[in-house]
């Protein structure tokens, strides 16, 4: 149940980060909001060791520039 409640989590997670990939181009700056954002994601799993924490866990609000 935690493997496929985690890897749910992290296709969610993925796909978010996809979502903002063109940001990451060499010909534009990415802002530190989206940064801070990316990171986010990045780290989201940190410290989801069961379902109950991964079930409560709340993706940040959705950067746009």
């Amino acid at each position: 149940e935690f493997d496929q409640a985690l890897l749910s989590f992290r296709q969610i997670r993925n796909s978010l980060l996809a979502e903002t990939d063109w940001t990451s181009g060499s010909d534009l700056t990415m802002s530190n909001e989206m940064k801070t954002y990316r990171q986010q994601l990045r780290d989201a799993t940190t410290g989801l060791d069961t379902v109950t924490k991964i079930n409560a866990y709340t993706f940040p609000e959705k950067v746009t520039k």
